[in-house]
């Protein structure tokens, strides 16, 4: 049989210590290729992956248990990673140790990451963010303080990490709570679309802070702050789609030829979202292509009108998403966390303050009022959830505010 034997690992974060030894062993080769999955989901969601990706073994805390004879992984292949599942049905992500250990080498030497400096990891390590902290942390000899989540309270200063790898949810708490931001020399954040309104609330406070932009299919974060990293390129493809190509990228996803033909395209992988590269070879993300909001006729890429809108001072956070309408195709919907709950934004002030800034057709024309923006377990926003909301209030259970006047 050739291949590896692919082991699912549903281990807690206290057990960060043997799922470190276990991708250890899969990067170099003396073990089993990994699919590592979080405990913590529905039963219902376990039993799908497990019967999608069919392991050889599942590990626990209470030990291994054998099962049936799977397809081994193809050689080299080191991790499996399931997509988060913010669209569709998850798929098995599937990473060589070469295209890791590069993902890795080429972070730690672009953020100046000197060996022997620790990483804090407070995400899930079932996902890609999370999985990336461990490996960037044995290439540095080191090893990384994986929390699990990170308290509002966090004193980063006492966790002794020189670098944290965050999502924006995250970030925007710790601001909240007063946290001293300049104990990590960098704050990696990524796994979502990065405000401009945040990122500019955390430097102000000392961070250094650098974004990323990648996904499971290229080991994760491939452009900080806009520029890829070494021996990885970017461009912008048909309609405007991301394209990524270079050592990082993913040799397939598991059992599934057809998909991965589809994805991969004479080695450059199309990736769901849109964006542009500048001449100075600088990537802008606008969002995911299915996301595009089609109103009255016109596109409308919901991350530029998210910044537009957290650029008010009455608007904390901001999500946008397309809501069906019978009358434009789609109606932009802000959904919106106040920044003071008693005297919350207006919808025609925001309309304003959006058309000020892009098309006026990319102004929203309702608002939904919300305490806190739905988030999956990867940090990214949950799109589902948002548009549960929407509907939901479109039928009079929460506040929703149309707009209709001309454009």
């Amino acid at each position: 049989m050739t291949g590896r034997p692919l082991h699912a690992l549903l281990l807690p974060a206290t057990s960060a210590g043997r799922l470190r030894d276990a991708l250890a062993a899969a990067l170099d080769g003396t073990g089993p290729a990994i699919l590592p999955l979080d405990p913590r989901q529905r039963a219902a969601q376990l039993t799908a992956a497990l019967a999608a990706f069919a392991p050889a073994a599942i590990e626990t805390p209470e030990g291994t248990e054998r099962r049936l004879p799977a397809a081994p992984v193809p050689p080299g292949v080191a991790v499996v990673i399931a997509t988060s599942g913010s669209t569709g049905e998850p798929k098995g992500v599937q990473l060589t140790a070469a295209a890791l250990l590069h993902s890795a080498r080429a972070s730690l030497d672009r953020l100046a990451a000197r060996p022997g400096e620790r990483w804090l990891c407070p995400l899930p390590v079932s996902h890609i963010a999370g999985l990336g902290v461990l490996v960037r942390s044995l290439v540095s000899g080191t090893d990384p303080v994986v929390t699990g989540r990170l308290g509002d309270d966090a004193d980063l200063a006492a966790l002794g990490c020189a670098h944290a790898s965050l999502v924006p949810a995250q970030l925007r708490r710790l601001l909240a709570a007063g946290a001293d931001l300049t104990a990590v020399r960098t704050i990696l954040l990524g796994g979502a679309a990065v405000p401009p309104g945040l990122l500019a609330a955390a430097r102000a406070a000392g961070a250094r802070v650098v974004t990323s932009y990648g996904m499971s299919e290229t080991c994760g974060g491939c452009v900080y702050d806009g520029f890829p990293l070494a021996d990885v390129s970017v461009r912008a493809g048909d309609g405007g789609r991301i394209e990524v190509t270079g050592p990082v990228l993913f040799a397939g996803y598991r059992g599934q030829p057809a998909l991965t033909a589809a994805a991969l395209a004479d080695g450059w992988f199309v990736t769901s979202d849109v964006g542009t590269v500048d001449p100075g070879g600088r990537l802008s993300v606008h969002g995911r292509a299915d996301e595009m909001i089609n109103t009255g006729g016109e596109k409308v890429a919901p991350g530029p009108v998210a910044a537009a809108l957290e650029e008010s001072p009455a608007v904390r956070e901001a999500a946008v998403i397309g809501v069906p309408d019978p009358r434009w195709g789609e109606r932009v919907t802000a959904i919106v966390v106040p920044a003071d709950p008693a005297d919350p934004p207006a919808l025609p002030d925001l309309r304003d303050l959006v058309a000020e800034r892009l098309p006026r057709h990319a102004a929203p024309q309702a608002l939904l009022l919300v305490a806190e923006i739905p988030v999956l377990a990867s940090g990214k926003t949950d799109r589902a959830a948002l548009r549960r909301l929407a509907l939901t209030a479109d039928l009079g259970m929460n506040e929703l505010r149309g707009n209709n006047r001309a454009r």
